[in-house]
């Protein structure tokens, strides 16, 4: 079969003149070499190119009358390995489950645990990882912009080449482009250098100059998908959704402004809104960018404080051995793709009884079932590609 627009869908299925009714297995990423009858063709650098995943799907006349995910293609096993080991080490586990986000998933390990130690972060930490956390969003939104456009557009291409800026900047700071194993219980490694601070400004320079052409690239490749795959407000309570996808639909749902953590509370005029969309592809695309846009502003201005408080503590002295106190304690980020949540069980002994997450990515794959039906197959790729996630946080 061949559809209109670039990166669709290729294989065949049964065309009639008839109304019938056909199931398809269609196959994203990897999966594409297991039994299916159609594949996803995404952009090799999309996040959803990574790990893979099939839908079963039942198409009437090329339209989508139901969904089902099929997943666990790539279990990580990252909740029984934090039971495995110690606190510290669950530090250096937390960002590998999704590869994107890494950053917040060693925030949110680092914010539950110390809640449940009754700690507090010295403020140049709390600002820290305010300014890295706003950076990781920034790097997130930039992929899922530029793997949205065609190959060779200029915008898009821009985008994934400022990426990879601000991956190389990520390891001169923390010494790893993709895991940067920074956070520590009680705070960070080691400071961000004035430097480094330095360097990123012509980032910042960069990510402003290119925003209005990024935008308007964007805007001119989904115009025409405005009212296609419409999240609606129902959906974003029924299924747990949450990030743009739930601020595309309208809904006020921002942790850092509704429950500040880290220094948000020190720059809630930052903070965006949400637009209101039709809560179509379109719509996705535009909150992405808008936040994409608040997150940079916010960048300089956490840049600025850190230069103001000079050289200070970066983090708490804890023990050689952490042992957090019998509890249970639920903690909470907002991340680039929608809120992670991490629930810490313990006992008081050095490995948590139970370290369960709660990540986004899940909750938009079981949303499919709901967001498809209705969909034209023509727009399958654009559809699946809009909602947000990463394979790995799926199978967690």
């Amino acid at each position: 079969m061949t559809t209109s627009g670039s990166r669709q869908i290729s294989g065949t299925y049964p065309m009639t003149n008839q109304p019938s009714t056909h199931h398809l297995r269609v196959a994203v990423g990897p999966t594409q070499y297991l039994p299916h009858d159609l594949a996803l063709d995404i952009d090799d650098r999309h996040p959803l190119a990574h790990g893979g995943f099939q839908l079963d799907l039942d198409v009437t006349d090329g339209l989508i009358s139901s969904a089902t995910p099929q997943v666990g293609f790539l279990h990580r096993s990252a909740e029984k390995l934090f039971e495995s080991r110690d606190y510290r080490q669950i530090m250096m586990l937390a960002n590998r489950h999704d590869w994107y986000s890494s950053f917040h998933g060693e925030l949110v390990i680092g914010l539950t645990v110390e809640e449940a130690l009754g700690i507090t972060p010295p403020e140049r930490a709390s600002i820290t990882r305010t300014l890295l956390a706003e950076i990781n969003r920034i790097n997130v939104a930039l992929i899922y912009a530029g793997c949205a456009l065609p190959r060779g557009d200029k915008a898009g291409d821009a985008a994934l080449q400022l990426r990879e800026r601000i991956l190389d900047w990520m390891q001169q700071v923390s010494g790893s482009r993709i895991h940067p194993m920074i956070n520590r219980i009680g705070g960070l490694a080691h400071p961000v250098t004035d430097e480094s601070l330095d360097d990123f400004a012509d980032v910042i320079t960069a990510l402003q100059a290119l925003q209005p052409e990024l935008t308007s690239a964007l805007h001119e490749h989904t115009q025409g998908l405005i009212d296609v795959a419409v999240v609606s407000p129902d959906q974003v309570q029924g299924y747990g959704l949450s990030g743009p996808i739930a601020r595309a639909a309208g809904v006020d749902a921002d942790v850092r402004r509704t429950d500040p953590y880290a220094a948000y509370a020190e720059f809630i005029e930052f903070l965006p809104t949400p637009l209101v969309t039709a809560g179509g592809i379109h719509g996705r695309y535009q909150i992405l960018l808008h936040e994409m846009a608040a997150s940079t502003a916010l960048v300089s201005a956490a840049t600025e404080r850190l230069r103001e408080l000079g050289a200070g503590p970066i983090d708490v002295p804890l023990p050689k051995v952490v042992r957090v106190p019998e509890s249970m304690t639920y903690g909470w980020v907002e991340g680039p793709i929608g809120r992670t949540g991490a629930l810490l069980v313990s006992t008081g002994d050095k490995l948590p009884w139970r370290l369960a997450l709660n990540t986004p990515s899940s909750h938009s794959m079981h949303a499919l079932t709901a967001i498809l039906p209705g969909v034209q197959v023509e727009h399958l790729a654009a559809t699946v590609s809009s909602i947000f996630m990463v394979i790995g946080d799926v199978d967690r």
